[in-house]
This record gives structure tokens, C-alpha cells and sequence, in this order.
């Protein structure tokens, strides 16, 4: 049977994968399914909820099988009551970004949030670093105005003054710190991990094992090459953002590899506490239409088979 994987630049390590044939290899009935291809679902009002389109599209006809994202959609996948399990996650990616606002604004921390437009590119790891940022504070989500805004844009809209506050993230965060003096609220270390993961359909994991193994396989060797070679790595996305007619830059591309840690892990006790925190606060505020539980989504099997297909220790 062919397997479907969904990518999209936003998962790097999918993303040169796709590009390399190192999957094609030990899977050759492999199929990429490029997400940005897809019918877009209509947006979700970022105030009372969250997209769910990226678990969506495991159970959908046209969709994929497997995908990597970051820190959240696995979570409204469970809230959906979508049967998922976990593959692995990457290492922390606590350079990737954080909150900031212009200096000039005079917002010096999250609790000078409240009534404030917050960029953000809802659904993703930005919802749940905001939520966690206005937690420590005792903010809540109805306290402040999200507003839903792509990597670039959000970038652009706080330079303008369309917002107060932005979730940047490497390489788009470059340019605005090149074009103005940033006040940091709130980094990324000081509230989660923020790893990449991957997932897929709890009945493909167990009736395919050969094929989990095989995408482990080749996310590990992909992944060492990526660390090896960044800055072939970045021509990659330059290559796709300019074939959009997307300004792109490789100094800025290979800048924000080398500062992202390349390489699947097992799902951690730590993960799974980070992951149940943020489904209960995403509950709590009216994001999930239910609370969940995280650790549903781990088969054990599979943190094995990620172990061992991690690269030997040189």
C-alpha cells in the first residue's frame, strides 16, 4: 500500500525530506501530499477556537497518513476526538521565537497585554506560547485581542501598528529586528519546549508498523544531514518561497536551521506534561471543546523503534 505524507515548510524536517529520496528508499510507494495544496478550511475565530485541519486531513479522503507540525494541532486533534498517536518529537526549539512588541509601544511584559492585538499564527505552537505567556500573568484569552496572521504578515502588521504584540518566528522575526528595536515579553524557554512532532492515525500505526519504522528511519538520516549541511538545506526553502514569488534569503534560511535541533526523539514524561498542561489551559479558556487525555495518544512500541533508529553516538 502507498503511504501519504503530508509537508509543509513550517516542518523543516519534513519539508527537505521531501526533496532528498531518502524515504522513496525504503518506501517506494510513498506519496507526498503538499498541505499549502489542499482545500483551505474557512478560518476559525481564534477568540473561541481552534483550526483543526492538519489532523483533519489524516481522516479525510485526499488527505495524508502522516504529518509533523508543532506543539498544538495534536492536541485539537485529541479535542476532536481524532484517534491519533504520537511518532516522536524533536528537541526544544526555544531560538525558533518569542512574543515581542516594538520598543517604542511602551509594552514591557505580558500583563500589559490586556485589550492588546496579539499576532499570532493561530492553531499552531504561537497559540499555546501566548496562552502560557498570559498565564504566568493571570491574563486570560478573553483579555486580549488575537489575531490570526501568517509568519510574515504578523511581522509586517506590527511594524505598521496593526498589532500590539506578535509570536515571531525565525527567519520573519530577522527582518523586523533589522527594521526596528524589539522589547521581548516573553522567550520561548521561560514556558514550554516547544518541539516539532509528528503524528498520525492510531490504525495505520498498528496495522503498517513496517511503514512507521521506515518514516522514523528516514527522518533520522534526513535529519543528520540537515545538521551537516544547513546551508544546503536552506536552498531548499529559498528555491520554494522565490518559486511562489516569496522574497526568501539563504543567510537568513541557513541562520535559522543552524539555531533548530535536528532529530526524533521519543515522547518524553516532560512533553507529555507540557502537552496535558496546554489542553487543559486551551479547555479552560474556550479553545477545546473538551478536556483530554495526552497520554492516550502514546504507544509504546513506538518510542522503541524511535530509539533505535536514531543515529550512532560519533
Amino acid at each position: 500500500m502507498s503511504l501519504r505524507v503530508g509537508y509543509f515548510p513550517h516542518n523543516n524536517s519534513l519539508f527537505v525530506l521531501r526533496h532528498r529520496g531518502v524515504l522513496e528508499r525504503l518506501l517506494p510507494d510513498v506519496e507526498w501530499v503538499d498541505l499549502r495544496a489542499l482545500p483551505q478550511a474557512e478560518r476559525v475565530d481564534p477568540k473561541t477556537g481552534l483550526p483543526g485541519e492538519h489532523s483533519d486531513w489524516l481522516f479525510t479522503e485526499g488527505g495524508y497518513d502522516i504529518i509533523g507540525t508543532g506543539f498544538t494541532p495534536p492536541l485539537t486533534a485529541l479535542a476532536n476526538q481524532r484517534d491519533i498517536v504520537y511518532l516522536g518529537i524533536s528537541g526544544p526549539r526555544v531560538e525558533n521565537g518569542r512574543l515581542v512588541a516594538t520598543a517604542a509601544s511602551g509594552i514591557t511584559s505580558a500583563a500589559d497585554l490586556r485589550g492588546k492585538r496579539v499576532g499570532i499564527a493561530h492553531g499552531s505552537w504561537q497559540t499555546t506560547l501566548l496562552l502560557f505567556a498570559l498565564d504566568q500573568v493571570g491574563v486570560t484569552w478573553s483579555d486580549v485581542e488575537p489575531v490570526d496572521v501568517d509568519v510574515r504578515g504578523g511581522g509586517a502588521a506590527l511594524l505598521s501598528g496593526d498589532l500590539d504584540a506578535w509570536v515571531g518566528t525565525y527567519p520573519g522575526l530577522r527582518e523586523v529586528e533589522a527594521a526596528t528595536e524589539l522589547t521581548t515579553l516573553v522567550d520561548t524557554a521561560s514556558v514550554f519546549s516547544h518541539p516539532s512532532l509528528w503524528f498520525t492515525r492510531r490504525d495505520l500505526a498498528e496495522a503498517n508498523r513496517a511503514a512507521v519504522e521506515a518514516v522514523l528511519a528516514a527522518l533520522q538520516e534526513s535529519d543528520a544531514w540537515i545538521s551537516a549541511n544547513p546551508r544546503a538545506a536552506a536552498q531548499y526553502f529559498v528555491d520554494d518561497a522565490q518559486s511562489r514569488g516569496v522574497p526568501a534569503d539563504l543567510d537568513a534560511w541557513e541562520a535559522a536551521l543552524r539555531g533548530r535541533p535536528f532529530g526524533v526523539h521519543p515522547v518524553s514524561e516532560d512533553f507529555l506534561d507540557e502537552q496535558q498542561r496546554a489542553a487543559d489551559l486551551l479547555a479552560a479558556n474556550g479553545l477545546l471543546p473538551r478536556t483530554v487525555d495526552v497520554r492516550s495518544a502514546v504507544l509504546p512500541w513506538i518510542g522503541t523503534v524511535v530509539t533505535e533508529k536514531a543515529p550512532a553516538a560519533v
